[in-house]
């Protein structure tokens, strides 16, 4: 009997990436002549996989969410890995974003993952292993048409193909 090959589905992001876009963010907001002296700042957290805009408006807050988001691509990060929260109103009349990287696939996605795989009948296994998913099947030919397919749709999050044996 033919040893299955397989493959995982995952959804990672590149954190030193993103602290390099971070970095390169605060940087123009310090430079750029019409955000220098708006008193807008931006802070990460690694551990909680957070980014958080504060600014005098909401105008400006989405003028630094649109360079982070051109730093993020410039860095081959996906806009989808992170979800922003809707502006609140914060202290002194300021705006503050909060936008959270999405990390891991969770328990309904891969389930609605796993469905859809499922439905197309092609001989593969699919098995949901904590926040990932693991595709097997004796025919590499049929894990292709499932990478090519789950490429096709929107999860609404980046996902990436690893460990392809």
């Amino acid at each position: 009997m033919a040893k299955d090959s397989s493959f995982d589905i995952v959804s990672e992001v590149d954190m030193q990436e993103v602290d390099n876009a971070y970095q390169q963010t605060a940087r123009e907001i310090t430079q750029r002549y019409d955000l220098k002296d708006s008193g807008a700042s931006i802070s990460f957290s690694k551990p909680e996989k957070t980014i958080t805009i504060n600014a005098p408006a909401d105008f400006v807050a989405r003028q630094i969410i649109d360079v982070m988001g051109s730093k993020l691509i410039k860095r081959s990060i996906e806009l989808s890995a992170i979800n922003w929260d809707a502006p609140l109103a914060a202290s002194g009349g300021t705006v503050r974003v909060v936008g959270h990287l999405i990390a891991g696939i969770d328990q309904s996605l891969a389930k609605r993952i796993n469905k859809d795989i499922k439905d197309l009948k092609a001989k593969v296994k699919v098995t949901i292993e904590g926040d990932r998913l693991r595709v097997s099947s004796a025919s590499k030919d049929a894990l292709q048409s499932i990478i090519a397919f789950v490429r096709e749709q929107d999860y609404g999050q980046p996902l990436q193909f690893v460990n392809y044996r």
